[in-house]
């Protein structure tokens, strides 16, 4: 009997030195891969394969906007087209942050060639520009238990900070237990001394990352829609899920609607990863939920997600863990 499943396409920076040549681990796709090569070529870009198959991974190259993108949106896509059709039906696909465009084209909203000149121009238009920057922090602890009051007043220190002279900071991305925060230098470095060192790591600056999903991306979002044709976008075979947690069934779809939120909306406010996957669980109801690679970054805020809303009855990591050993439900490929 088939399980259903979600899928859920990553978004910027999960291509790190441990992917390097994950690209082409489906043998299958070896004619996609060599046609989203030939399109780079035709801009002067490194192709895909040049890049997956270096000999040494280097953040200077693989991080930037004008790469990372293109290259995540290659094995994620075939990493989609190789799921077993015959254990899984599909019943969503969903994205976090530049994830949004590669569920497009997974879902059928895009043809695969259309899904990388999305990627590919918006990734380097983001590169061109780079305007801001982002910082990661948790609202949880090392348990990812959610602390009281911990996520209001962080976005409350977010709008003091942008109440000062040359100061911007706001949300970018709520991914479950992590808040990822949009700023200038100024907002950044001014968080960065507001709140204590936790779990070792955080704050965490994103390199090669701007201030995506806030209204730095203004000009981006004008760029974007400038160089992309609203006739590229057909009508969705699959639901789609975005990132505000709002639904695009098959058929249903106002492509107008769909262009506009994709170029528009999508890149200049905030992306609510978390609501995304509420909603996937409690309006689709799938088994399992199947992460694209490349990288397993993505499985711990997942799991924080659905830990939001109760998912299974887990409560915290440990009660995650206990159950991804005896039956897995969430499912990473890139693992």
């Amino acid at each position: 009997m088939k399980q259903t499943a979600v899928v859920i396409a990553p978004g910027r920076g999960t291509y790190n030195k441990a992917d390097l040549g994950y690209l082409g681990k489906h043998g299958a796709q070896t004619g996609l891969i060599a046609e989203f090569d030939a399109y780079r070529s035709t801009l002067g870009q490194p192709t895909l394969t040049e890049l997956n198959q270096a000999d040494r991974f280097s953040a200077a190259i693989h991080t930037r906007g004008d790469n990372a993108s293109a290259l995540i949106y290659g094995c994620a896509y075939t990493d989609f087209l190789s799921i077993d059709q015959d254990r899984y039906e599909i019943v969503g696909v969903t994205g976090n942050s530049m994830g949004w465009y590669i569920a497009l084209a997974c879902a059928g909203a895009l043809e695969s060639m259309n899904g990388l000149e999305v990627v590919n121009t918006m990734g380097t238009l983001m590169q061109e520009q780079l305007i801001g920057g982002q910082i990661i922090y948790p609202y949880t602890d090392a348990n990812w238990i959610e602390k009281p009051g911990q996520k209001a007043q962080l976005l409350d220190l977010c709008q003091s900070i942008s109440s000062k002279p040359n100061h911007f900071l706001t949300l970018s991305i709520d991914l479950g237990g992590l808040l990822v925060l949009a700023g200038n230098e100024n907002g950044l470095s001014a968080f960065e001394i507001s709140v204590p060192k936790v779990q070792e790591r955080f704050p965490m600056r994103l390199p090669n990352h701007a201030g995506f999903h806030s209204e730095l991306q203004a000009p981006v979002a004008a760029l974007g829609q400038k160089a992309l044709e609203q006739s590229l976008f057909q009508q969705p075979t699959l639901p789609l899920i975005d990132g505000r947690g709002a639904v695009w069934y098959p058929h249903e779809n106002d492509l107008v609607d769909l262009y506009d939120y994709t170029l528009g909306h999508q890149v200049t406010q905030p992306y609510d990863f978390a609501a995304a996957i509420r909603m996937a669980a409690q309006e689709l109801c799938p088994d399992v939920f199947i992460i694209l690679g490349p990288g397993n970054t993505l499985s711990g805020s997942v799991a924080q997600s659905l830990i939001r809303c109760g998912w299974h009855g887990w409560t915290d990591k440990s009660s995650f863990q206990t159950a991804q050993k005896t039956a897995p439900n969430v499912i990473a490929m890139g693992g």
